[in-house]
């Protein structure tokens, strides 16, 4: 098996050390743009295989996509973070510029390749993949519902001064302010956290979730990517593996939740097929008609791609 991840920043480097550490797959490809970046970091990781015990090999390449050719799995995390001065469509339009190349570059050396795409704004630039890939739309995903939820796990597990392995919890919608957390399917080992905790506390939670990117970026000041990284890394090992993992994943809808032909994220299944299943949970009236917001909120940024004439 190999994978390649396209953007040898933060969040692609952190995602190609996860997955070589699992040892899942026989190699990782690291591409970037940046001259040498991509083959240090990757020569960098190769000479931690001695340490962490593991048989991976990591590749390093400039703007090579023949190194990329017969990748099962490609992670596309190229992009651009919004600068002073610069208008969410200036952001957009350069972010799609480089997220329809590079999806161009993959599928012409790796057609069958299922991709997963971290740039942002995340559910748009799942959609431009989509688009330019030209392939089914299991084999397009983005990455947001994983991190979302981690987030959502890690301030509960703070709160209740538990484990989070113990936390199960489900978002659904935009990867952003208009997400849709559920704590309704919010469990402690079984038990819903709605018993546990009070709507208060609850609902600060769920605000510090929403706002979570943010947060980090104050105090960093710039994005994170420890979490995104490993959740994109999580997303790879259940495709390769084919765990059959049920994660929160922006895919296009089709029907699904009385939605059409917009991306958000939902509950799938995760296999070696990609998404081999969306899951129709059951909403209330409440939040479904939050969802519907939501969507409409991605779909307007999608309509603002498509009056940009670049796909």
């Amino acid at each position: 098996m190999k994978v390649t991840v396209v953007g040898a920043g933060n969040v692609g480097a952190t995602c190609a050390q996860i997955v070589a550490e699992k040892n899942i797959v026989k190699e990782v490809v690291l591409l970037d743009i940046k001259e040498g970046l991509s083959e240090g970091k990757s020569l960098d990781l190769w000479q931690t295989a001695p340490i962490n015990y593991y048989d991976t090999r990591l590749v390093g390449a400039t703007n090579d996509y023949a190194k990329s050719a017969n990748s099962d799995v490609v992670v596309i995390t190229s992009g651009v973070p919004r600068k002073p001065g610069m208008s969410r469509d200036d952001l957009i339009s350069i972010n799609a510029g480089i997220v329809k190349s590079v999806t161009e570059n993959v599928i012409k050396h790796s057609p069958d390749a299922i991709i997963i795409v971290v740039s942002n704004p995340l559910d748009v630039m799942t959609y431009v993949a989509y688009a330019v890939a030209k392939t089914t739309k299991n084999k397009v995903m983005g990455m947001a519902g994983i991190l979302d939820t981690a987030r959502y796990r890690a301030f509960l597990a703070d709160a209740l001064d538990i484990s989070p392995r113990d936390i199960q919890a489900l978002l659904m919608g935009g990867h952003g302010d208009s997400m849709v957390p559920l704590p309704r399917y919010t469990t402690v080992a079984g038990i819903p956290v709605t018993e546990m905790l009070d709507k208060e506390t609850l609902d600060k939670i769920i605000d510090r979730t929403k706002k979570g990117g943010g947060e980090l970026v104050n105090l960093m000041g710039t994005s994170a990517w420890y979490a995104p990284g490993s959740a994109a890394a999580q997303m790879v090992e259940a495709i390769v593996m084919d765990q059959k993992r049920i994660f929160p994943c922006c895919v296009k809808m089709e029907g699904e939740f009385g939605l059409n032909d917009v991306f958000v994220g939902v509950p799938v299944k995760l296999g070696k097929n990609g998404v081999e299943k969306i899951i129709e949970v059951k909403l209330t009236d409440d939040e479904q008609a939050l969802l519907v917001q939501s969507a409409a909120s991605v779909k307007e940024i999608m309509d603002v791609v498509d009056g940009m004439n670049i796909l």
